[in-house]
């Protein structure tokens, strides 16, 4: 299991994506890298506590984010 991560962490990531971080929130910014790579802007949307995204990077995050 992942640790959540933290914003400079996902800023970071951003970068190498040649994404510009700006202001944006985390859950923003962690759909902008998911459409960036290719794949469904789906963060915080697990709302029933089930994702089949099992290597997901945001996985942990997700859950979290989706229960707040």
């Amino acid at each position: 299991m992942r640790p959540i991560m933290k914003m400079e962490e996902i800023r970071t990531i951003a970068k190498s994506h040649k994404i510009k971080p700006g202001n944006f929130s985390k859950t923003a910014l962690i759909k902008m890298i998911q459409t960036g790579e290719g794949n469904f802007d789906c963060y915080a949307t697990a709302y029933s506590g089930e994702c089949d995204q099992v290597n997901c990077l945001w996985r942990n995050d997700c859950f979290e984010a989706s229960v707040s």
